[in-house]
């Protein structure tokens, strides 16, 4: 078995065999959510926007932890039972936990501390978190082919933006137009 740090950087070069291993190993689990935690830091340190504080730090670490289980509940729905294939065995802690660790690309965000920087971090930092996250879903849902991964997180993906925008218009934050 792999120590945490090397998951992280197998995580980060695209291993299969740490999105493997990350799988099927339930003690992953909060090192997978250590990884949401420190990405979620590592982009809040990278905006740094004035006012924000430690409270604003504080909420965005918590959203992002329940973005993260929210996320992984459609892509276990999404990928695990409408789309899944014969082969495909897995659950909801499985899928957190490779997604979790899917996350380790955002790392790189604490690098938009740089104003010049920033933007291509933030930019390189997301499509990177995208691509380990089909990769991820590929290994938990054991998918043959990328493209139902990748067929997956963009459904999986529309549907978490959806749910956002409900909320957000269910509170008031935001108008839609009829």
């Amino acid at each position: 078995m792999t120590t945490f740090a090397q998951r992280i950087v197998g995580a980060a070069k695209l291993d299969p065999q740490i999105y493997e291993e990350v799988e099927h190993d339930p003690s992953a689990l909060k090192q997978a959510a250590v990884v949401v935690i420190l990405s979620s830091v590592a982009g809040g340190v990278g905006l740094l926007v004035p006012g924000i504080g430690i409270e604003g730090l504080f909420w965005g670490i918590v959203s992002t932890l329940l973005g993260w289980v929210i996320w992984a509940a459609i892509i276990y729905g999404v990928g695990g039972k409408l789309m899944a294939k014969p082969q495909t065995s897995s659950s909801v802690s499985e899928v957190m936990r490779v997604i979790g660790f899917a996350s380790t690309p955002g790392l790189i965000r604490i690098f938009g501390l740089f104003p010049p920087l920033r933007v291509p971090i933030f930019f390189i930092a997301m499509v990177w978190m995208l691509v380990a996250m089909v990769l991820a879903v590929r290994q938990a849902l054991d998918y043959e082919s990328m493209g139902r991964a990748v067929a997956v997180v963009l459904v999986g993906w529309a549907c978490q933006i959806a749910l956002i925008l409900f909320l957000l218009w269910a509170n008031g934050l935001v108008l839609i137009a009829a």
